[in-house]
């Protein structure tokens, strides 16, 4: 309902001010199409390269080998799969953590662990690649490498803070 009352607010705007709705509606919609053909080989990239991590073993290979260092820390094994995918997908770290929280429980210390990750970080290399192949940047190194450590530092915080609440 809010949805609609929206919609029919900005359209008796535009009439109001003697904006010729459709056809501006039209220009939206002709530019939003121009953008996702310009967006999708960044797109089809990025789903290309997580399903090569997925599939070739190498993700499994990672969370394995960084689990125990991750222990060492204080962090749950269990949310080395969530940390690493995080940064990649979206909808593959809503998973796992979907995962993690019917496995251990939303109240355990690691269902609080990744549902801080999950809550506080975002996915960075989707984020740079819809974002910069929109507006054309090429050189991503230096935001890539800050993006990258700002999800470090926001699982390390998650961690912190989960363990100053959980204990």
């Amino acid at each position: 309902m809010i949805i609609l009352i929206v919609c029919m607010v900005i359209v008796g705007a535009g009439l109001l001010r003697r904006v010729q709705v459709f056809e501006e509606f039209i220009e939206g919609a002709r530019q939003g199409i121009s953008t996702v053909v310009r967006l999708f080989p960044y797109i089809l990239a990025m789903i290309i390269a997580v399903n090569l991590l997925q599939a070739s073993g190498l993700l499994r290979l990672i969370e394995q080998s960084m689990g125990v260092l991750a222990e060492h820390v204080g962090m749950p094994k269990e949310v080395v799969p969530l940390a690493i995918l995080r940064p990649l997908t979206g909808s593959g770290s809503l998973v796992v953590a979907q995962g993690i929280l019917s496995t251990y429980g939303p109240d355990s210390f690691v269902g609080m662990v990744a549902s801080a990750i999950q809550g506080s970080s975002d996915t960075t290399l989707y984020v740079i690649t819809v974002y910069f192949g929109a507006i054309g940047v090429k050189k991503i190194r230096h935001s890539l490498l800050v993006g990258l450590l700002s999800d470090l530092v926001t699982v390390g915080a998650a961690l912190l803070l989960t363990h100053h609440l959980y204990n």
